[in-house]
């Protein structure tokens, strides 16, 4: 029998292991070397979302010297083999994106207000956006002066809502207002998964926003006339009124104001809701419709046509078309993403290359993350990019490329093969966009691919070709002709959305996605769609992992708001139960899609497994043979402190809005304002015991640890509903509904 010794590899044998593994690192790299540059955006984004979720400075320099650290290591150990060298400009792009991030986050560094308050302020109009479906006019200022007082510890740029009724006659951008206001710091997420508005208001130096309770313009701007935009899409909603000519203005001029709540939350459910928002489908119809009409006009001249220039021009046009456009519609960085990457194809074009592969999209991918690095923890950029690369990536694999490519067959055989293709595309497009819409919506659209086979050949070849000649003919007078069709086609598109958005099963309501599994998606995903060798479908495994992680985390039970006024309460039965029957559109819709429901709330006081009274409310919920018990307060008055803490320790969970007493101590959790104030929202699952909150302890990032100035005239936080004095509301106490009530089960 051999010894150990004897059976262990030597030395030498371990170098050529080594040795073979560095050579089929280097062999499938060659193979791979036309797909590397594609992964120089992805790792730039990574940098930029690992300073996301890490939580200080010390976890950023962490990262950052450590992938500096790679970098060295890799250089040194390259020794002209390609292998090194592409982890050291991955590890190099990391460190650029988590620097570029940070420095950003430093630079938008501007006065955040403190707390609520109701202020006079003197400001300039910057913008001004009419919402006609919500009877409302969104301004954004420049404040030059708070209460006369010019501040500079105070919000620089605020935003409010004016309804309709107090607007001014004549407001355009450049005037000077005087506006009373009740402002408000930027809302952080409601609850755990909630939008988080206060991270977009830091990056657009947005210090508070709030509603015009009274406004009066003190200097009129240079010019009383409206911008080209806003008279651009007071004229389309004057030919098409209703959602109709809301949707119309929405393709031209990228205001969506007009359209009705109902029509939108249709357009979402029904995976329309790109249609409505400018990006890359619609920059294309427009350099498309402009190309097409430059290369017809142009060819008319045979002397021109005969210099072989036409297409050149025709692509010239195309690109001022694309230029045009993205100014009219507000220049967003959704549309400066999509006319970059227009650019870039009508370049490819003119140099005589392919137009539309992966490195246009890196490229494209690239120019946004060195502008706008922030871009990368919003919906946008992801379902952009993500459905760009699922098609171009589909669409250049050889076996899909010979399936579809256009050849002389019939006719029948030419419309079966471009439907099957809308069809592969559309399905692939759904199944790429899905774990984003579940991360950020909650919600996942399932006819959204069939319904998509019709929305946009309608929206592409007929709504904004004849939108733009009826425009075109409103020059003479003659649009109405024009504008009709345009109704017909819009009214024929809402008409499809309200059909698959009602039909059965249309959505599938998730809880909130975990930070991991979302990852694994989408890592993942990029590694199927960026590689070409047989490597590729290793990433099927992340995908599938965070597929099933998603899919087995449990809704949670309880769901706590920030502020303690709301919270939704998931009975035994499975629905979700609210703790105050008046609360808003925008709470109950929070509350319902962070909790995975796709529908209505009921009351929690006339669930049968709660008891309350006009103060309190007593709730029970069994999860096999364990029984969680809440007390949450739903009214403004104080109860008698002795019997309140009496309750609080026979309960599991405390929920109030406001500060509890001291003793008031339940057996597991107690959610007052003082420690929803350091976690924010919560999230409870009774099953698991997990407790999610939307404060990360430490997190150290700027609009968390936002220094926000007081004003000093700071309004209280909540306004009791019924003027009585406490010792009226003590005697209705006692003698209606006590305690003694909610122990016995009495009420």
């Amino acid at each position: 029998m051999a010894s150990p010794a004897a059976t262990a590899p030597s030395k030498a044998q371990r170098l050529l292991q080594i040795a073979g593994c560095t050579g089929a690192w280097e062999r499938w790299l060659e193979a791979e070397r036309h797909q590397l540059m594609l992964w120089l955006p992805v790792m730039l984004g990574a940098g930029v979302a690992a300073w996301f979720v890490l939580p200080d400075a010390h976890g950023w320099s962490a990262a950052l010297l450590c992938a500096l650290g790679i970098a060295g290591l890799a250089l040194a150990g390259a020794r002209g083999g390609r292998g090194g060298m592409v982890i050291a400009v991955a590890a190099l792009a990391f460190a650029s994106g988590l620097a570029s991030i940070w420095w950003r986050a430093e630079a938008a560094r501007a006065p955040v207000l403190a707390r609520p308050a109701i202020v006079v302020l003197t400001a300039r109009v910057t913008r001004v956006q009419p919402q006609p479906a919500r009877d409302l006019t969104r301004l954004w200022l420049g404040v030059r002066a708070w209460d006369g007082t010019a501040r500079a510890d105070m919000p620089r740029r605020v935003r409010v809502n004016v309804a309709d009724d107090h607007m001014p006659a004549g407001l355009v951008p450049g005037s000077i207002v005087r506006v009373r206001a009740r402002l408000m710091p930027p809302a952080p997420p409601a609850v755990p998964g909630a939008y988080d508005f206060a991270r977009v208001a830091w990056f657009d130096g947005l210090g508070a926003t709030g509603r015009a309770l009274d406004i009066a313009v003190t200097a009129r701007a240079a010019s009383d006339q409206e911008g080209v935009r806003a008279r651009l899409t007071r004229h389309i909603e004057a030919q098409l009124p209703g959602s109709a000519g809301g949707i119309a203005a929405a393709l031209a001029t990228g205001d969506t104001g007009a359209i009705s709540d109902d029509d939108a939350e249709a357009m979402r459910r029904a995976g329309l809701a790109h249609l409505l928002s400018v990006s890359g489908l619609h920059i294309t119809a427009a350099v498309g419709i402009v190309m097409a009409l430059a290369l017809r006009l142009l060819a008319l001249s045979p002397a021109l046509a005969l210099t072989g220039r036409v297409p050149l021009l025709a692509g010239a046009a195309g690109a001022a078309a694309a230029i045009g456009y993205t100014w009219l519609t507000g220049a967003e960085v959704p549309t400066i993403r999509s006319c970059v990457a227009a650019l870039m194809v009508l370049a490819a074009l003119a140099l005589g290359r392919e137009a539309v592969t992966l490195r246009l999209v890196a490229a494209g991918a690239l120019v946004v993350l060195i502008a706008w690095p922030q871009a990368v923890a919003s919906a946008s950029f992801q379902l952009s990019f993500a459905a760009v690369t699922a098609i171009v990536a589909l669409h250049e694999h050889p076996r899909v490329r010979d399936l579809f490519l256009a050849r002389e067959e019939a006719w029948w055989r030419r419309g079966v093969r471009e439907g099957v293709s809308l069809l592969v595309t559309g399905l692939l497009v759904e199944l790429a966009l899905m774990p984003i819409a579940v991360f950020h919506f909650h919600k996942a659209g399932v006819y959204g691919a069939v319904a998509n086979i019709v929305a946009i050949p309608l929206t592409t070849f007929v709504v904004m070709p004849v939108e733009a000649i009826a425009l075109l003919l409103d020059a003479i007078g003659l649009g109405a002709p024009m504008w009709w069709m345009a109704g017909q086609g819009l009214r024929l598109l809402l008409w499809i959305a309200h059909v698959v958005a009602a039909a059965p099963g249309s959505v599938a309501a998730l809880p909130a996605m975990p930070r991991g599994a979302f990852a694994l998606m989408i890592a993942g995903s990029l590694w199927i769609a960026l590689w070409r060798t047989r490597v590729r479908w290793a990433g099927l495994l992340p995908v599938i992992v965070g597929g099933c992680w998603t899919l087995l985390t449990p809704a949670p039970d309880l769901i706590v708001t920030g502020d303690g006024r709301h919270l939704a309460w998931r009975g035994s039965y499975g629905g979700l139960a609210l703790l105050r029957e008046r609360a808003g559109d925008y709470t109950r819709d929070t509350l319902a899609e962070n909790a995975g429901l796709d529908g209505e709330m009921a009351a929690l006081s006339e669930t049968r497994e709660a008891r309350c009274n006009q103060d309190l409310c007593w709730a029970s919920h069994m999860a096999g043979d364990r029984r969680t018990t809440l007390l949450a307060t739903r009214s403004g008055y104080l109860v008698p402190a002795g019997e309140f803490i009496d309750l609080c320790r026979r309960v599991d969970i405390v929920v109030s809005e406001r500060r509890v007493p001291r003793r008031c101590r339940a057996r597991w959790l107690t959610l007052d304002r003082a420690s929803l104030r350091r976690t924010g929202g919560v999230a409870v699952t009774f099953a698991t015991g997990t407790v999610t909150t939307v404060r990360a302890p430490g997190d150290a990032h700027p609009w968390i640890r936002r220094s926000g100035a007081e004003f000093p005239r700071a309004y209280p936080e909540r306004v009791p509903a019924r003027e009585r004095n406490a010792a009226d509301h003590r005697r209705d106490w006692r003698d209606q509904a006590g305690p003694s009530r909610l122990r016995d089960g009495s009420i």
